[in-house]
């Protein structure tokens, strides 16, 4: 078995599912806060690529050929990575977190999983670590924000995640929500 080549699928299957989150929506949707903390889609892309160069570039001496501004100009610690900017397109965001993905996917090619690592940004005592400890953050994490893009995306047109069809058609997801619904409703008004 193949640790690597197993945590690398699992990545590059979130990676594919925060991507196709944007697919069809027009500017607005994809960059418009869709909880009171903000979050959107063009900013879950942006925070990844960012997350991708540096837990498995820059820790593990691998730089990131592009550095990035929000980084350079210590604007992530003020959240400037987790929305795009009115100059900021689609299409340049999308492809910077390709390149991410390129610049990771070598580090994967390169690295055993036992390499050493550090991360700059953590307490001193907690920096030292391996790739694969890394890896498995970022995996973990882009599977999160894939998850978070679903449901953003099903709140912004209903359009629900990629495994919606595998559960059932449209009467069975309509007898679903009523069931949950009926459940829910009898903890509505405290009994007294």
């Amino acid at each position: 078995m193949d640790l690597a080549a197993d945590l690398h699928r699992y990545l590059q299957d979130s990676r594919n599912s925060l991507l196709a989150s944007l697919d069809g929506l027009s500017e607005y949707d994809v960059r418009r806060p869709m909880t009171p903390t903000a979050t959107n889609l063009l900013g879950l892309v942006k925070h990844l690529a960012g997350v991708e160069f540096g837990y498995l570039g820059d820790s593990v001496g691998r730089p990131t050929p592009d550095p990035l501004p929000w980084v350079e100009d210590a604007s992530i610690w003020d959240s400037a990575d987790m929305w795009a900017t009115a100059g900021q397109t689609r299409e340049e965001l999308v492809t910077l977190y390709r390149r991410a993905w390129q610049h990771s996917d070598e580090s994967i090619a390169q690295l055993p999983l036992d390499a050493p690592a550090s991360v700059s940004w953590w307490p001193e005592e907690r920096r030292r670590t391996t790739f694969g400890s890394l890896l498995v953050r970022v995996v973990a994490e882009t599977a999160q924000h894939a998850g978070h893009a679903d449901i953003i995306r099903e709140t912004i047109d209903g359009r629900p995640g990629a495994d919606h069809d595998v559960a059932g058609d449209a009467d069975w997801w309509t007898r679903h929500l009523t069931r949950v619904q009926e459940a829910a409703d009898q903890h509505a008004h405290p009994r007294s």
